[in-house]
């Protein structure tokens, strides 16, 4: 008869035990696909800013025609953005860092030119780009947050030995890596 009981409540324990596994690992994939799909949302802003940097380099360079060195810097870290579309957060951050100090570059030869910071065209697109900006910062901020509670949930006990067993990674931030995206802008009037 004590055998039964000991039998039954090991038969419990293993039960409840696997259960918690389940339960754990599953929590874990979902919290991973949260992660995944924040990135896709970013990408999603990324897309969009390298659709727009074409119409405005086209834009500048009817104005800008000296500055040919400012506008082929900013179409050469479009197209290593827009290749590295694919190859992971760690290679598409780094590409889209060296693209938005190239696009910082461009704001800064545009204030050189009147006539062009007056083309309702050029307006437009600057629009347009200041408010792609806003969301990738935006969508930046939801992923490191989606991150941020991941590596928490694979760290913590006893989250960290399913997510040991099942091979689970912390995932990076997405941070800026740049001196001159961190320094605050001057506002000049």
């Amino acid at each position: 008869m004590e055998l039964e009981y000991l039998m039954g409540g090991l038969l419990v324990a293993i039960v409840v035990g696997g259960l918690l596994v389940v339960g754990i690992y599953n929590r874990l994939v979902a919290i991973r696909n949260q992660v995944l799909n924040a990135w896709s949302q970013i990408d999603v802003q990324l897309k969009r800013r390298h659709d727009l940097i074409p119409n405005l380099v086209e834009t500048v360079k009817g104005y800008a025609t000296h500055e040919r060195e400012t506008l082929e810097t900013v179409t050469k870290w479009r197209n290593q953005a827009v290749g590295a579309q694919g190859k992971g957060p760690e290679q598409q951050m780094a590409a889209e860092q060296g693209l938005s100090g190239a696009l910082s570059r461009l704001m800064v030869v545009v204030e050189q030119y009147p006539d062009l910071k007056a083309n309702q065209n050029f307006l437009a697109l600057q629009e347009e780009l200041t408010s792609t900006e806003n969301k990738i910062g935006f969508a930046r901020q939801f992923y490191n947050d989606q991150v941020m509670d991941f590596n928490t949930k694979i760290q913590v006990f006893p989250n960290n030995i399913i997510a040991g067993m099942f091979n689970f990674k912390e995932s990076e931030f997405f941070e800026i890596e740049t001196p001159a995206e961190r320094e605050t802008p001057s506002v000049k009037f």
